[in-house]
Order: structure tokens, then C-alpha cells, then sequence
């Protein structure tokens, strides 16, 4: 179901990409957002993991760098039947993580080192067992083309943006004019958005479950998920909006207009589900 996913908004985002190459440049432009498209799904399939790791200053550690860490994400690996992932420490400390990877043989698990000071041993291990479910769902690659893909239209949107403000699209019959661009530059990064809408919200839910599956700790994960609501705020994030997705808590916080756009359901509402899970347990 996953790979009809990937292919579905695969092909959506391409769509986006030529629409904005058209108003760009007309048939020309249409035909170099066509190939930078194709250029762009290839990388984003065998590189977005690399990507997303390197915006985020990721360092990769080797077990004898933090052997408690490795303890849980091996343990946490073994009960949910996966191989290991490769572990990655982000330097920053507002607490958070991440999973990442094409497929559960070529996966990644990051975590802040912020979340490895405010939480305890259980609730890590909640937080590890929700990414390892979506490794297990194979969540992960569509999650981290989306961000690869709609950072690259958001970069798009931006100099469309700076191109309608100093003169550009003059040429009414071949790029739409300057009204045009500025339409584009504000409708683009809402249509990225709504798609990582699209696949945020129902699958965290479902990572939850499945990861209390995989922990048996369900109470540990929401007591986990109350400390990040909390400390995330207290500490935010300097996130890319393009890969905020791929968190277990949104880094953003934005409030207002910028809630509306969450890619996150309302925590409160992921704990009241895990407690609820607890009991029925």
C-alpha cells in the first residue's frame, strides 16, 4: 500500500513541479521542471535519508559512543523483527527524533540529544518503538521523499517570490505574468503542505499503537509524548517546515494560522488514545 502511496504523490509532486515550470518559463520551463523532476525523484529515492540527516547536522555513532542507546534501539529492533538501523545523534537541545531510510534494511533512527537528557529508560524506549513502527510500515520513504520534494518546492516558491518582486514574468503569453508568480509562490507551499497533511496525521496514530505493541509500555510512550509537548516549547526547534513531518512531536510552533497546518494530530489526543490502549491491555 505504501509503494502505491509513494508513487501516487511521487507523481502529484511532479505534477506540482511542472506547473510551477511552466509559469516560470512556459514549454521551456515546463521541460527543464520535467527533468529536474525526474533528477529529483531518482536522489530523492536512494538520497533523501542523507538529505534530511544533513540539514539537521546528524552524527552518526558507532555503540561504543553511547552503548545505552544502542542497548534499547537493539532490543526495541529484535522485538519488532528488524534489523538494526543505523543510530544518528542531532546536536541540539530541544528534545525530538526521527526515523528515516528507503526500506528497514537501509534505515536510520536520530534522536536529539536533548531527548537523551529529559527522558528515562522506558520512555525512550516508547519513543524508539513509535519510529521503529514506521520503519516497520515502511512509513519512512514516502515521508522522507515528501520532505525532500517539498523542500525543493518550497526553494521554487521562494524564487518565483524574489523573481515577481524585481520584474520578473513581463512575458504575459509564455510565464503568466507577474500576478502569476506571486500566485504560484504563495499556492506552492500550501500544496506541499497539504500533502505532508495528507500522510502525517492518521500515521502517527497508527505508530503509536503499534509501536505500545512493540514496547508493551504504552503508558511509557504517552508519559514520553508529555515531556516533548512540553520541553519542545519550552525549547524549540530551528526545523526546515518541509521535513517537520518526519518528528515524533511537530518542532514548529506556530501558533494561530500556522496551527491550522499542523503535521501532527493535537497531542492530548495521542495520550487520551495511548491510555485508553493501556487499559485495554
Amino acid at each position: 500500500m505504501n509503494t502505491l502511496k509513494t508513487a501516487f504523490f511521487l507523481t502529484l509532486l511532479t505534477l506540482l513541479l511542472i506547473f510551477i515550470g511552466r509559469i516560470l518559463g512556459g514549454n521551456s520551463g515546463m521541460v527543464i521542471a520535467l527533468i529536474f523532476a525526474a533528477i529529483l525523484n531518482l536522489g530523492s529515492y536512494w538520497f533523501s535519508d542523507k538529505i534530511v540527516l544533513g540539514i539537521y547536522r546528524a552524527q552518526k555513532i558507532e555503540e561504543g559512543d553511547n552503548p545505552g542507546l544502542y542497548r534499547i534501539i537493539r532490543r526495541i529492533a529484535s522485538q519488532a523483527g528488524l534489523p538494526m538501523p543505523k543510530v544518528y545523534i542531532i546536536p541540539t537541545d530541544s528534545p525530538n527524533a526521527f526515523a528515516t531510510g528507503r526500506n528497514p534494511e537501509h534505515s536510520a533512527v536520530a534522536v536529539t540529544s536533548g531527548i537523551l537528557r529529559i527522558l528515562s529508560e522506558e520512555e525512550l524506549e516508547g519513543v524508539i518503538s513509535h519510529e521503529m513502527s514506521h520503519i516497520k510500515n515502511r512509513d519512512i520513504l514516502i515521508s522522507s521523499i515528501v520532505a525532500t520534494v517539498a523542500g525543493a518546492i518550497s526553494m521554487l516558491a521562494q524564487m518565483a517570490q524574489f523573481a515577481a518582486i524585481f520584474g520578473g514574468g513581463r512575458d504575459e503569453e509564455n510565464r503568466g505574468g507577474g500576478l502569476g508568480l506571486l500566485f504560484m509562490a504563495i499556492i506552492a507551499p500550501i500544496a506541499a503542505l497539504l500533502i505532508q497533511l495528507a500522510i502525517s496525521r492518521s500515521r502517527e496514530y497508527q505508530a503509536d499503537e503499534n509501536g505500545a505493541k512493540i514496547s508493551h509500555k504504552p503508558l511509557a510512550l504517552a508519559g514520553a509524548l508529555k515531556k516533548l509537548s512540553y520541553a519542545s516549547q519550552r525549547i524549540p526547534m530551528e526545523a526546515n517546515p518541509s521535513t517537520a513531518h518526519l518528528f515524533i512531536v511537530n518542532p514548529l510552533t506556530g501558533k494561530g494560522l500556522a496551527s491550522l497546518f499542523s503535521t501532527h494530530p493535537p497531542l492530548e489526543e495521542r495520550i487520551s488514545r495511548l491510555e485508553n490502549f493501556a487499559k485495554g491491555l
